[in-house]
């Protein structure tokens, strides 16, 4: 490509997001990512999430090759779908993993040993990543990818160690989507602290409202982040598309000078 100062432009372009949503078991996940307009979920074999939901939605894949058949679908044929939900890309690392040893003829992701297997397998995420990225410029669809926490103990440089919720993939696969992403959300009942008792017999204790918040940023307890419009979004919300969508167009909005 030839580049010129004639093709300069500060047009914004307003293209469809790249999420990753987090989150602890059977907190309403699958619910908020099928909520999202028009959109097709992709099951992973593993995952039950959607098999009572009344959306759409493709058989479920069984092999990273029937992964990008689904994606290759909706590059190829007429649809009105705007998103695509993977559900769940934690369910997916075993068939990256497959991927990478049928190719390389290994009988498990760690023969080739030091962690080989795994830089090996990451290609296969940047596979899957790059045929999202079409799909967002040439058919206008934003993508989803759900995923399962885990709570592990972080070593911060700055601080005494901590326990957080980190994504239960491997770390170097769980970098590159991070970093691919526009909006990385996290989801979790809403709990509160509530001491109970008097003195030495004093008991904290973590009471559950029932309710299921959305967090967009993230802090020491949990994952989260976002660029763009999705950096400026409320710390918390209710878990439910509306409210997401509302806080993006309430973002957007021109600020007063």
């Amino acid at each position: 490509m030839a580049f010129s100062l004639k093709d300069v432009s500060r047009e914004v372009r307003h293209l469809p997001p790249r999420i990753i949503l987090l989150g602890t078991p059977k907190v309403g996940k699958t619910t908020f990512a099928a909520n999202a307009p028009d959109a097709i979920m992709l099951p992973i074999t593993g995952e039950e999430g959607a098999d009572d939901m009344t959306c759409a939605k493709f058989p479920t894949a069984a092999s990273y090759d029937e992964v990008m058949e689904a994606i290759g679908t909706l590059a190829t044929e007429e649809h009105e779908y705007k998103f695509l939900v993977i559900d769940s890309a934690t369910a997916l690392e075993r068939l990256v993993w497959e991927k990478a040893c049928a190719v390389e003829g290994w009988p498990n992701i760690e023969k080739p040993g030091y962690g080989k297997g795994y830089v090996c397998a990451l290609q296969y995420w940047v596979q899957i990543t790059q045929a999202l990225d079409w799909l967002r410029q040439n058919k206008g669809m934003g993508s989803i990818l759900i995923g399962h926490v885990k709570s592990k103990l972080f070593n911060d440089p700055q601080f005494e160690p901590y326990d957080t919720f980190m994504w239960d993939i491997k770390d170097n696969a769980a970098s590159a989507l991070v970093k691919w992403a526009d909006c990385v959300l996290f989801a979790r009942p809403k709990q509160f602290i509530k001491q109970v008792g008097d003195g030495l017999a004093k008991e904290t204790h973590a009471i559950g409202s029932g309710e299921r918040s959305l967090y967009t940023q993230e802090r020491p307890a949990h994952p989260g982040g976002g660029r763009g419009v999705y950096g400026h979004l409320p710390y918390e919300m209710p878990l439910s598309w509306a409210a997401f969508e509302q806080a993006i167009a309430k973002a957007m909005e021109p600020k007063a000078e």
